[in-house]
């Protein structure tokens, strides 16, 4: 019996025992209906207690390590481990999948749980190195959020139990509570503070009011609240505390001392068991899961126990599931005559079972690991084969020792008795097999050595007298017994019979081998003869069922999946009814029920469960037939066609960019004026696709050909063409509702376009799932779903929502090609696949796919089928088959099939009654419904076409690839590129057709008519009429052909063929008129001479061209001297000059007849009158070769008459046109796409008015009408390319070059902001403190000296807390548009640093949103009515986030991140407020559009190359927006999950003048106007994406910002407009189509600069809000009246100067913007401004407030009157910064410290002149702070080395003495050094310094600011490390100064970047 069928027999799970508790917990539940739900290798398992019933979920691939119950108790959620693990969510009733979630983890999921409230989330954690946590809609598998978990292992993470946006997760040595918002989760690390330590916690529980119950390593249990450990229960257990559960009676707790702890729901400790003292108990028993529910207790242990307990009687323990524990398991025995069978494991312990019971029987321990067990002949004993090589025989009753034997040191891996029990065989690992006698106490008599590796299976002859042997080097051995001899004789051998077959070699099990494999991958095998079946167990974790014997290799078998890697053993047992199987890592026994005669011969066999992703090699099929049909050369052809490309379309903008820095600013030739337009293209794709041709509802046909959809009008022979591929679209798919068309095309990353019929736009775009290509889509029958198949190795299938463009699921299909993908009409879940050698029913699950493949039974063969349908219910299914044979499916099994076609049937559609099938032999047949008659066929053949028919064709009977039925007739399309209609009479009619495979270069247009003629390497001759679009002729040739040419009289064409010959044919019957045969090679090109013809010139592969005079047909001459193949010949106009290109780019020139060569100047090439041009080489052609034109070349180029259009084709599918001559680099041109990859060839009509075009390998002929732009709208316009590269019509402003060029990158990290060197305060060694030399009598003094506030109650407490109450500042410098009224004009809202601001115009009052963690960039406002007060904020960092928050609230409404890089620049919500569109300021610029309420992604693309300014939706449009930037408009559409950006185009719309500018900003206009403001001063104005006027000089600079109103369109600009005349005016009103204007002058704010440039404007109701780049904000009513100034802040620059007043509620600014400005604290207002000459660096009050001191950024200092602000003195002695500058308590002397290392000392009681008294001395590096003593005697100088230094004044000398130096008081205090302040310096400022301090007036309170952008409030002295403090956020990166008011009732501190003054209020 020689077939390799698979065997009758199966298999069925019937019980696993074991459970798995190591490296495991919490996995164990009761479910709803109180059975127990677990998981032991790679399996789910319910386990019924009362019926001792267990069902299987086998949809995992791999080990399952983590398992949750959903809050239902039905469904359970499961993880795996492995290199793609996936999550699956199944119901515990049906074990069915519910749910796959794929993507998102790697290595493996280690917990998971569902959300307490609701359960519609799943939270899961990675074991990844950052052990990735996400946040799940599990019914969708989309992740929502994901976050890296930790840097260590995270053990348990848990939802709240009512919040579902709160987790916690915890691990080793962590505690992390989660805050989910938006797509963000955000961490507190849980604090321990004085209760406990912070240690590993391994397991949670979540109580109410915020509590979280921890248990830990040590076995504490950990009470949370918050985030705080307020509580710990010190050793709730002794050890570790594993597993935690809750319900309503309380908790339970267990652990590593294996007790169980019991509490009520207070957390008061109720009873306790100690489970190891129990009967079951040992010692070392550890509980690593455990359950309560009611009155019962489910306990899992490390062992793989499972135990139940009564909870209110606890001796009531019975064990529910044992198994081994951990260690492989490998020795598994059978007794021969009882249901009983033996295991023993790597744990020590030899068990035995019985299996009919499904219990353990016994068990005990031995001392070693143990390998191998056998029972004797009738089970009395049993022999054990231990690792050190001994072995015991053990009684089996009670497991008493009989004998313990060693021989041997290696392992004993195997061990039988002989069938008399006699003798007893142990295998080592030593290549020996011993024999010892059983009577005689295991004597050893024999040994059987031969073997030259160790032994791995062994069986015994039925008459005891042989043993046979297999070793590690695949050798089968035979030795007599007892003695050991081995035996070679043939015959001996062949008369063996032997009792069992375990070995995995020998010629009766060579089919358990797959063709040419590894021997050692089986690791068991077990036989049962009388079933004919054996048994294999592997390392793949299979076990196989093949036939036995099985004598050839690679035969078919049954699999089953289960065990998780390796299956160590399998075994039958006695009776043959069941099978038990072994696994080695998973250590779990798998019992299968053994059904002989396949599943009707059990009694309860039911059917077999769903697999997972687990899929036989496509080969094994389950069909019982053997033997595999040839397969047909078509499907072969088909099958084996790749379509990779060399270099693929998405790859030209990255090859572009990089030639983008080549040009080196040449000027380039200018693109041509006209354009071309698709006419109409000739072809049909049926050589290699199927099914891609439908009728729409009105009629029309839809299909495909190269690049290009094409809706065909019947009526009309016209096309209309939907043209967004980028190539070769490879299958087509129509909406069951809409004329909504699906393609899909080849690619790296392919594109699926879904688009409609009517308007040819894209509805969406589908990318980033599938490679190389999509060949098979099909909308689900609901029109909601699209599933495409990919080309990838694994096929893989996909489904998606297409609206939206999201992914809803993917799985792989299978590793053979699939041909087509078809939806159940009845069933939106469920699909079928066809192809080669496959058929699979697959169920959709959420994110994944179960799946089953069609069982053939014995009513077919397994086949390749080519297509499908679906018939009247859910079951039936019908398939065509390669043979010709349809297939009839209910479910998933076979009823029946019928004969339809000879050769593959290819097509088959399903009709109301019945169906029609279409095949290769040309036939169409039409059926009844049930498959039984059919009821006519058609035979596509010549003599059946209509006369009027459109073409000819070419063969009778083509393969018939496609067939739709609609509007009374039958559509076909054939594989020779025909769309024929029939009618239901029989006649037929040629639609269209084309060239077949194969390529076509071929292509000449007739001398006068508008005709051309094609050939092709499908070895055809066509001509074509340009003007009725139709076939005139076709003849076939001998041999491919890849030229010809029209006779000048247009009555010959000469015709050049691929084998080195050619013909010359009568042009209308395309009869011979002479032949010849020079040559070999290929002849690549062929012209006659000009008029009258006397010569024809053909040019071959040989590097030749031969010249043939027409007349006497001989050659006359030679053409030599190409290096190279030629590849394309022209002559000139006289016939007496051609002109040569070769393939090694030569320009050689000939002349004619006699073919001498010639060599000619480049300015007489031009002169030269060339008949054509053809050619692609010389000067005037060099503009038309890309950059890096290695990758793509220029393979042909046709010159109009006119000589103006040259027209070239290339290999990335463009035709494009230049204009002639195209001189110098890079020209610019319009490009054309439709074709696919090659453009083979181009040629102009005879009147330039049309342009013909071949494609190469897309078999397409296009023809294209060449109209002047302006005549037929905007579709004649190629996509001009490239236009923004450029850079010489540029406008240049100081401003935009600025802001363009900021570097935000370098802002984003924590850095000091000064150059400080030396070791940081915290980090010295401490010295001892000296005890001060002090008297008895007297206190040392005070520290600070206190002062009282006159008048005023002093604050006499320390401050307690801050409020941040006011911010001066705002961003205008380099924001724009940020700037908006709320409330109807009540509120402001804008952002300054890192907060957002609203602020209220009548009141002045402030509140701010926070949430942000550096500066904001961008802010926006949700203008729809629904959503009023959203607002969305977004800023610079290295993983910047965008904050969406209610300004009214500030509440977070979701945090956005993880796309953008470095900052996000721009912000705009949609129209109906749901979506939000950002800009990144990463190098690519990149795009991104959100759903912000959920945070989740919908689509992104690549900006522009240089940075984008805005990007705004169309105020009407959810779909629709425009980017502005540096030379770049762009106009963007979104299409379900793609972007589909447009350049503006501004040649040919008649502003010639006009050019690409750098945009600033955008506004909108009715009917798709588009506004947008450029550098230069002028507002463009768009139409669509096309220039249609200038409004020119609406400023004079560039216009900043726009603004656009919507209740009544009028527009708003702003910008930079130095005129000062009636019609300048830096803000303007406009009306709707911008034609009219009022300007606003702003000169009339007081102090406003006059030249001051605005950057956002916004229009309220009459008034208009307006931010200049100085930081101020105005408003302007519109009627005319006063402009009011809301707010002044600080420009750009650094601001370091910060000075309070001493008995005034007034501080002073001073900033590198060259300004000092005096603020009211109490009004909130500007008081004074002064402008510096240079930026001002520090400053300082004078003790009675009248002078100001202000240190400058060059080294000069000035004093001025407060009340004149006029200068009182200045004088300038330094070089360097002034850092510091201070008056003396008693008002005499002035400290002026500086980056020169320098602290001088001016008396002021001299008058103005500022006589310098003395300076100190030995300063090491620059200073930071100074203060005085209160005496005026001393200054305290800080220094950039962190040292402190003490100094006499006005002296200068250093007091070194430190007992002297500890005793002065201090008048103030504002250094960061010194051992008071010592506790202000954070852990982690390695790279960030505090840079400021001010003690308050009370002496109690410290504030500093650092390099964080944090302000910190201390108590004081802080003289502890690291001191406790309070921190406040809002400064963006570095807090320069900070100070307290004169009576401490405000802090103002300073922000150095960010150019803004906060006042915080003292609580």
């Amino acid at each position: 019996m020689a077939d390799k069928t698979a065997p009758k027999c199966q298999l069925r799970l019937e019980w696993v025992y074991g459970y798995r508790g190591h490296q495991c917990r919490n996995n164990l539940h009761y479910t709803a209906s109180k059975e127990i739900v677990y998981f032991v290798a790679g399996v789910g398992i319910v386990h019924n207690v009362r019926e001792r019933k267990q069902k299987f979920h086998l949809g995992h691939d791999d080990d399952i390590v983590s398992l949750c119950i959903h809050p239902d108790r039905i469904l359970v959620a499961t993880g795996q481990v492995g290199k793609s693990p996936y999550i699956c969510v199944w119901d515990t009733n049906t074990v069915e999948t519910v749910s796959i979630l794929k993507g998102g983890h790697e290595r493996g999921i280690s917990c998971l749980a569902f959300n307490k409230a609701g359960g519609n989330l799943l939270v899961s954690c990675g074991l990844d190195d950052n052990n990735t946590i996400n946040i799940w809609d599990w019914k969708k598998a989309k992740i929502l959020a994901t976050v890296r978990g930790h840097s260590d292992k995270v053990f348990d993470v848990q939802f709240h139990t009512s919040n579902n946006n709160a987790l916690v997760s915890c691990g080793v040595k962590h505690i992390k509570f989660w805050t989910l918002c938006g797509n963000s989760l955000s961490a507190k690390k849980g604090i321990c503070g004085k209760v406990g330590e912070i240690q590993t916690i391994l397991c949670l529980a979540i109580g109410p009011d915020d509590l979280t119950y921890a248990g830990t390593l040590n076995g504490d249990l950990y009470i949370y609240k918050g985030n705080n450990l307020s509580k710990a229960i010190k050793q709730a257990h002794k050890g570790g505390i594993f597993a935690i559960d809750q319900n309503d009676d309380g908790y339970v707790t267990a652990g590593k001392d294996g007790a169980v702890q019991l509490w009520d729901s207070d957390l008061k400790p109720l009873s306790k068991v100690d489970l190891s003292q129990t009967d079951y108990g040992y010692k070392g028993m550890c509980i690593r899961s455990i359950c309560w529910r009611g009155d019962k207790l489910l306990m899992g242990t490390a062992n793989s126990e499972v135990f139940e307990m009564s909870v209110r009687d606890p001796s009531k323990v019975h064990a529910v599931i044992q198994g081994h524990a951990e260690g492989e398991l490998w020795g598994l025995a059978v007794q021969s005559k009882k249901p009983v069978f033996a295991t023993a494991s790597d744990d020590k312990t030899l068990r035995i079972w019985n299996s009919s019971d499904r219990t353990l029987v016994n068990r005990t321990y031995l001392e070693q690991k143990i390998r191998s067990c056998a029972f004797n002949e009738d089970g009395s004993q049993i022999a054990a084969g231990l690792m050190d090589g001994s072995f015991v025989v053990l009684r089996t009753r009670e497991l008493s020792e009989i004998v313990h034997i060693k021989d041997r040191k290696e392992v004993l891996h195997e061990m039988k008795f002989s069938p008399d029990g006699a003798y007893l065989a142990v295998a080592s690992n030593d290549n020996f097999v011993d024999i010892y006698a059983a009577a005689q106490k295991y004597k050893k008599v024999g040994q059987c050595s031969g073997p030259s590796s160790f032994i791995t299976h062994i069986d015994w002859s039925q008459d005891n007298k042989y043993l046979q042997t297999n070793s590690g080097a695949a050798e089968r051995l035979i030795f007599r017994m007892p003695t050991g001899k081995h035996v070679t004789n043939k015959d001996e051998l062949r008369s063996i019979n032997w009792q069992t077959w375990t070995s995995v070699l020998g010629p009766e099990v060579n089919g358990i081998w797959a063709k040419y494999t590894d021997t050692n991958d089986v690791n068991a095998v077990d036989s049962a003869f009388e079933a004919e079946a054996c048994v294999t167990g592997d390392d793949f974790g299979l076990v196989k069922l093949f036939r036995f014997p099985s004598l050839k290799k690679g035969a078919k078998f049954r699999k089953y999946v289960g065990h998780s890697a390796h299956v160590t053993n399998v075994r039958f047992t006695h009776d043959k009814h069941r099978l038990l199987s072994t696994g080695g890592a998973d250590h779990a026994i798998f019992q299968w029920r053994f059904l002989p005669d396949g599943p009707g011969s059990g009694e309860d066999a039911g059917p077999e469960p769903t697999s997972s992703f687990a899929e036989s090699d496509s080969e094994e099929s389950d069909s019982d037939l053997s033997s595999v049909a040839e397969i047909d050369s078509d499907i072969g052809r088909e099958n084996e066609m790749t379509y990779d490309r060399y270099v693929y379309k998405e790859d030209v903008p990255a090859l572009k960019r990089q030639t983008k820095t080549e040009l080196n600013g040449q000027k380039r030739k200018k693109a041509p004026g006209g354009g071309l337009q698709l006419q109409f293209v000739h072809g049909y794709r049926g050589y290699d696709c199927r099914n891609n041709l439908f009728y729409l509802q009105n009629g029309d046909i839809v299909y495909h050909i190269a690049a290009v959809g094409i809706v065909y009008n019947r009526q009309s022979h016209t096309q209309r063409f939907y043209l967004g591929h980028s190539d070769d679209i490879l299958c087509l798919a129509v909406h069951p509702i809409k004329d909504i068309i699906a393609t899909g095309q080849v690619g790296r990353d392919p594109t699926i376009h879904v688009w409609d019929t009517e308007t040819l736009k894209p509805a969406s775009i589908l990318k980033g799932q599938h490679q190389r290509g999509v060949c098979a889509l099909d909308f689900s029958s609901d029109g909601k779903k699209l599933a495409t198949v990919g080309l990838d190795d694994n096929h893989l299938i996909v489904v998606w929502d297409w609206k939206k463009g999201e992914k809803l699921a993917t799985t792989r299909g299978h590793k053979d090609k699939i041909f087509v993908i078809k939806w159940n009409p009845h069933n939106t879940d469920k699909l079928v696949t066809v192809g080669m050698k496959h058929l699979k029913f697959w169920t959709q699950t959420g994110g994944g796919f179960t799946s089953k493949r069609g069982t053939f039974g014995n009513v077919g063969k397994l086949d390749t089928m080519m297509c499908a349908a679906f018939g009247k219910d859910e079951g039936s299914c019908f398939t065509g088959g390669a043979n010709g044979n349809v297939y009839i499916w209910a479910d998933v099994n076979l009823q029946k099939t019928v004969k339809a076609h000879e050769g593959p049937c290819f097509a088959l559609f399903t009709l109301d009654k019945g169906f029609v099938t279409g095949g290769k032999d040309g036939i169409v047949g039409l059926w009844d419904e049930t498959f039984e008659r059919c009821l006519k066929t058609y035979s596509v053949r010549r003599s059946s076409m209509t006369p009027n028919s459109r073409g000819l064709l070419m063969d009778d009977n083509p393969a018939i690839r496609s067939i739709c039925l609609g509007h009374g007739h039958i559509l076909v399309g054939t594989k020779n590129g025909d769309v024929i209609e029939i009618a239901k009479e029989g006649p037929m009619n040629i639609l269209t057709q084309g060239h077949m495979e194969n390529e076509i270069w071929g292509v000449t247009t007739h001398p006068q008519k508008n005709m051309c003629a094609t050939s092709s390497d499908d070895k055809s001759l066509r001509t074509w009429d340009l003007v009725d679009h139709r076939l005139i002729n076709v003849r076939q040739l001998q041999k491919g052909s890849r030229c010809l040419h029209y006779s000048p009289d247009g009555k010959a064409l000469a015709v050049g063929l691929n084998d080195g010959s050619f013909l010359v044919v009568n042009a209308e019957t395309l009869e011979d008129i002479a032949t010849f045969h020079h040559r070999k090679e290929e002849i690549s090109d062929i012209k006659f001479s000009p008029d009258p013809g006397k010569f024809l010139a053909v040019a071959s592969h040989d590097n030749f061209v031969d010249i043939y005079n027409v007349l006497s047909s001989k050659r006359v001459g030679t053409c030599k001297g190409a290096s190279s193949y030629i590849t394309h010949i022209d002559w000139d106009n006289k016939g007496k000059l051609l002109m040569v290109n070769s393939g090694a780019k030569e320009q050689l020139f000939f002349e004619a007849p006699r073919g001498k060569r010639q060599t000619i100047r480049n300015d007489e090439i031009e002169k030269v009158d060339w008949a054509s041009w053809s050619a692609v080489l010389g000067h005037t052609c060099e503009g038309v070769w890309p950059a890096k034109c290695d990758v793509t070349d220029v393979n042909a180029a046709t010159l109009s008459k006119d000589g103006r259009l040259l027209a070239t084709g290339d290999d990335f599918g463009f035709v494009k046109l230049f204009e002639y001559p195209v001189k110098g680099k890079l020209a610019k041109f319009k490009k054309y796409v439709g074709h696919s990859a090659h453009v083979t060839n181009v040629r102009w009509n005879h009147d330039d008015s049309l342009l013909v075009s071949v494609g190469g390998a897309d078999t397409s002929l296009m023809v294209w009408s060449n109209g002047g732009a302006r005549t037929q709208g905007t579709s004649t316009q190629g996509e001009s390319e490239d236009s923004d590269t450029d850079s010489e019509e540029e406008g240049y402003d100081s401003d935009v070059a600025h802001e363009a060029a900021i570097d935000y990158s370098t802002k984003t990290y924590v850095k000091s902001i000064r150059e400080t060197s030396g070791v940081k305060p915290h980090l010295r060694q401490s010295q001892a403190a000296d005890q001060p030399a002090v008297s008895r009598h007297a206190a040392a003094p005070p520290k600070v000296h206190t002062k009282d506030v006159e008048g005023k109650k002093r604050r006499s407490e320390p401050v307690e807390d801050l409020e941040l109450n006011y911010i001066f500042g705002y961003r205008g410098f380099d924001c724009r548009n940020n700037l908006s009224y709320l409330n109807d004009g009540a509120d402001i809202v804008y952002h300054a640093a890192g907060a957002g601001i609203l602020q209220n115009l009548t009141t002045g009052l402030q509140t701010f949103y926070l949430g942000h963690t550096d500066d904001i960039l961008c802010l926006t406002v949700n203008e729809n009515p629904k959503l009023k007060s959203v607002i969305a904020t977004g800023q610079i960092g290295d993983q910047p986030t965008i904050h969406v928050w209610d300004a009214m609230t500030k509440k977070t409404l979701s945090v956005i991140q993880g796309f953008h890089t470095r900052g996000v620049c721009s912000v705009d919500f949609s129209s109906s407020g749901k979506l939000l569109l950002s800009v990144g300021l990463d190098p690519d610029h990149s795009v991104a559009v959100w759903r912000w309420h959920e945070g989740s992604k919908v689509t992104s693309s690549y900006g522009h190359a240089h940075r984008i300014f805005m990007a705004m939706f169309r105020p009407d449009s959810d779909s629709e927006f425009v980017t502005v930037g540096v030379k770049h408009v762009k106009f963007w559409t979104l299409a379900g999950g793609q972007l589909v950006g447009k350049r503006g185009v501004i040649s040919g719309s008649g502003h010639d003048g006009a050019k690409m500018q750098t945009m600033l900003s955008v506004a909108f206009g009715p009917d798709s106007q588009t506004y947008t403001g450029s550098i230069g001063g002028d507002v463009y104005v768009w139409k669509g994406s096309q220039l249609s006027r200038l409004v020119h000089n609406a400023h004079t600079g560039p216009v900043f910002a726009m603004c656009t109103t919507l209740r009544d369109g009028l527009i708003v600009t702003g910008g930079k407009d130095k005129s000062t005349g009636k019609d300048g005016g830096s803000v303007k009103l406009w009306d709707q189509e911008m034609n009219r204007s009022k300007p606003f002058h702003l000169e009339a704010a007081e102090g406003a600069a006059a030249a001051d440039v605005v950057k956002s404007v916004y229009r309220g109701k009459g008034k208009i809000l307006v931010g200049t780049k100085n930081s101020d904000i105005v408003e302007i009513p519109e009627k005319g009246g006063n402009v009011r100034v809301i707010m002044k802040g600080h420009s750009e620059g650094e601001m370091w100067a910060l000075a309070t007043h001493p008995n005034k509620p007034l501080a002073a600014t001073g900033s590198d913007d060259k300004t000092v400005k005096i603020w009211d604290l109490h009004t909130k207002t500007m008081v004074h401004m002064l402008h510096t000459p240079c930026g001002v660096r520090s400053a300082c009050y004078s003790g009675d407030g009248e002078m100001l001191a202000l240190g400058m950024k060059n080294g000069e200092f000035m004093i001025i009157n407060t009340t004149t602000m006029k200068t009182w003195a200045k004088k300038r002695d330094r070089q360097k910064a002034i850092q510091d500058i201070r008056y003396s308590p008693n008002g005499k002397l002035l400290a002026v410290g500086s980056d020169d290392c320098a602290v001088d000392l001016y008396d002021l009681s001299q008058g103005p002149t500022l006589a310098r008294v003395g300076y100190c001395k030995g300063i090491p590096s620059f200073v930071i702070q100074m203060d005085f003593s209160a005496d005026s005697h001393f200054i305290r100088v800080s220094t950039g080395t962190y040292e402190h230094l003490v100094f006499d004044v006005p002296a200068g000398n250093p007091i070194t003495d430190k007992r002297k130096s500890d005793k002065i008081t201090w008048a103030s205090w504002t250094s960061v050094l010194g051992k008071e302040v010592i506790g202000v310096w954070p852990r982690d400022s390695d790279n960030a310094d505090v840079n400021c301090a001010h003690l308050s007036h009370n002496g109690l309170s410290l504030c500093t600011g650092d390099d964080s952008g944090l302000v910190k409030l201390f108590k004081f002295p802080s003289e502890d490390k690291f001191a406790d403090h309070k921190k406040y956020v809002g400064h963006s990166a570095h807090v320069t100064n900070v100070r307290f008011t004169h009576d401490d009732r405000y802090l103002v501190s300073a922000g150095g970047d960010d150019s803004c003054v906060f006042v915080w209020k003292c609580l």
